[in-house]
């Protein structure tokens, strides 16, 4: 298998980089990050160096970095692995700590933790390929939130599967109808928790018991729904693409087929 190394950026969310690497056989010194760092082995094995101690680590693995925390990972000797690696800035992750309603960490930075619950890896591999495919920045940044969130909630702030409350009933309703005043527009997550009087975290953990979606897939789901209208009404593609919001017409069959399983000209015709 070729060595295959590609990362992923976002100029609207530049508090976070992915890389993917595939084969490889790269080693490091010993080095440390400013960022969380957080990371799953795919394939083959490898040596993680923490605190002076190196623990050999397997296919399922992932690694929690914190930030300025001395550190390597290499392949076993003479071998090759596949990995994941994720840098988030360290500021961005404390305010969503703080949101979320848990500690940021003070003075002391916390110590490197490794995780082989299946779970854990599957959460981050899940939330990496969102990252790497055509998905908009707010489902990605919206899955960032949920992933940090996560980390720490433990069994403190689940709200998926349990009755949501009247009051997150409540935000969730006027972030609702701040989505459906302005359908096209590209709402920050930050502006519709404030409508909705929750944190970012709150808010997308509320909106997903209480929906199944994400707040920008929900207003996905309502353009399409208006684009189904207007389409049996006749519009033009290309006219309505740009209406509703989309980057081009292109996007907009994209998005039209998942929802609907047909193009947008198919269905109007």
């Amino acid at each position: 298998m070729a060595t295959d190394t590609r990362f992923w950026r976002c100029a609207e969310l530049p508090f976070a980089e992915s890389r993917r690497a595939c084969a490889s056989r790269a080693c490091y010194r010993p080095h440390t990050h400013p960022t969380l760092s957080i990371g799953c082995v795919d394939a083959g094995s490898s040596l993680f160096t923490a605190a002076g101690t190196t623990t050999p680590i397997a296919t399922g693995t992932v690694v929690h970095v914190p930030p300025e925390c001395l550190h390597a990972c290499n392949p076993a000797p003479g071998a090759a692995w596949s990995y994941q690696m994720l840098h988030l800035d360290a500021a961005w992750v404390d305010a969503v700590r703080r949101e979320a309603g848990f500690d940021a960490p003070a003075g002391r930075p916390e110590s490197a933790a490794i995780s082989t619950r299946p779970a854990d890896y599957a959460h981050f591999r899940r939330l990496n390929a969102l990252l790497f495919s055509a998905a908009g920045p707010r489902e990605k940044e919206a899955a960032l939130i949920e992933f940090i969130g996560a980390r720490y909630a433990a069994h403190v702030c689940r709200i998926g599967g349990a009755p949501v409350g009247a009051a997150a009933r409540r935000g969730v309703h006027k972030a609702q109808q701040r989505l459906r005043e302005d359908c096209a527009a590209d709402l920050p997550l930050a502006e519709l928790a404030q409508a909705a009087g929750m944190s970012r975290y709150q808010l997308i953990r509320a909106f997903r018991a209480a929906t199944g979606l994400t707040p920008h897939a929900w207003q996905l789901n309502l353009r399409i729904q208006h684009a189904r209208a207007r389409l049996r009404a006749g519009d033009d593609l290309a006219e309505l693409a740009y209406r509703l919001g989309f980057a081009d017409q292109s996007h907009f069959q994209r998005v039209f087929k998942a929802h609907v399983g047909v193009t947008p000209g198919r269905y109007r015709a």
